[in-house]
């Protein structure tokens, strides 16, 4: 998996929640859902103490947790993970075949940013429009 998309995986699945991962005792499982929740408190416990001991880091951190979807905030926690990353190859390793796991489990649909579309199992047959002010015309039966 590419560095870049191993850090939009992680900040994807961490911003929902670091709200709740920097307080203790609160959970997010009936916010964000109970699998999403355990995701995220797994990397954070993979990523938290080399986090907490690089400031430029833990500042992207604290930005997040205050305002989960700001593109900006985001960006400065990707470059972070990503440096983070680089100097730890064992850890980017890791995380990368955690999330592999995750995926070929089929149980994580990953969706970031506005107008996404995510879904976790079979749409076969399934019409998935996307954009703003689309008309879907049905076409009469023969």
């Amino acid at each position: 998996m590419e560095t870049t998309v191993l850090v939009q995986t992680i900040t994807a699945l961490l911003a929902p929640a670091l709200p709740y991962l920097l307080k203790a005792g609160e959970s997010a499982a009936e916010k964000i859902g109970e699998d999403a929740w355990e995701k995220a408190k797994t990397l954070w416990g993979k990523l938290s103490a080399k986090i907490k001991a690089k400031p430029s880091a833990l500042e992207a951190i604290e930005d997040i947790a205050q305002a989960p979807a700001d593109e900006d905030a985001q960006a400065a926690l990707r470059l972070q993970l990503k440096k983070l990353l680089a100097e730890d190859t064992g850890l980017a390793k890791e995380l990368e075949q955690l999330i592999s796991a995750w995926q070929k489990r089929g149980n994580m649909a990953m969706a970031a940013g506005e107008r996404s579309v995510a879904v976790g199992g079979d749409v076969k047959g399934s019409t998935i429009i996307t954009g703003d002010q689309n008309v879907v015309l049905s076409r009469p039966k023969k």
